[in-house]
């Protein structure tokens, strides 16, 4: 019976939205048919906010839900955080 492996990858990134960096956590699911990573960020009172971002094509996007217009305007930077962790792999 083979064995297989799928690497977990999981990093935080610091990005700069209406003037103060906030913390986006970035964890990929381990599901190898679907490519896809939960993300997390908190807002300046501490309320965490939680959504799923996926490859569409050839680029990520956040799935729908509803969340904050900074994050939803960040979709590009989350994006590019993304490929850029996965060329490191």
């Amino acid at each position: 019976m083979p064995i297989r492996f799928v690497r977990m990858v999981q990093f935080t990134r610091l990005i700069k939205v209406e003037g103060r960096l906030r913390e986006f956590n970035f964890r990929k699911l381990k599901s190898p048919e679907e490519e896809m990573f939960n993300v997390n960020v908190c807002n300046e009172w501490g309320d965490r906010f939680f959504f799923n971002m996926q490859k569409k094509e050839t680029t990520w996007r956040i799935e729908s839900g509803e969340f904050p217009n900074w994050v939803l305007q960040h979709e590009p930077n989350l994006n590019e955080a993304i490929e850029d962790e996965l060329r490191r792999w």
